[in-house]
């Protein structure tokens, strides 16, 4: 099973990732946690683009690093682990690119084409939810500051992008409680779909 945690910056993904990869070994599962951009070859490209001065790659170039690192990231351990009948889960995965890069220009519609042609579909995707105000305030960033990603406007427009999902694999879980109260809905909610 592949299951992927999304949202805006500030939400809380690292944690529950965390939680639920505990919860579903107690249980005697075997579990993958990973996340993108990875820590390979591309994704650390994109990593430290994201801290550079705007203007280091064009946002086509950024998104062609963002295929090749979620290629080679399916190839190494996503589809290996889910050969091995384990569970996968994911901080981020190619919604996030529709959102933050769609957010800076690209055409939404495209980049999930783009990635579906090679991408595994997960079996559950969970956007976790906060007010902008709420993202800015956990992640420390005032309005005026933080890279291009952390900007307000790009914020709220990558929120929309994610509001705008609809498939029946994908639901929305607002993170605005304490972790252990988000992480009781997230468990409810897997422990659902794998019954």
């Amino acid at each position: 099973m592949l299951i992927v945690f999304e949202g805006i910056d500030g939400t809380g993904k690292s944690t529950q990732v965390k939680m639920l990869a505990e919860a579903l070994q107690e249980r005697g599962m075997t579990v993958q946690s990973s996340f993108e951009p990875t820590n390979g070859t591309y994704g650390s490209l994109v990593r430290n683009s994201a801290t550079r001065p705007a203007g280091r790659y064009s946002l086509e170039e950024e998104f062609e690093l963002f295929l090749k690192d979620r290629k080679e990231h399916i190839e190494t351990l996503i589809q290996p682990a889910l050969d091995r009948g384990e569970v996968v889960i994911l901080d981020r995965y190619y919604f996030s690119t529709m959102a933050y890069q769609g957010a800076r220009g690209l055409d939404v519609k495209m980049i999930r084409k783009k990635n579906e042609e090679f991408a595994i579909i997960p079996d559950l995707v969970i956007v976790l939810t906060v007010p902008i105000e709420e993202s800015l305030k956990r992640i420390g960033v005032r309005d005026g500051e933080g890279n291009a990603f952390e900007k307000r406007e790009n914020l709220e427009r990558c929120a929309e992008i994610f509001n705008d999902l609809d498939d029946q694999f994908v639901h929305f879980i607002s993170a605005v409680d304490t972790p252990e109260q988000v992480h009781e809905e997230v468990r409810r909610l897997v422990m659902g779909y794998m019954s």
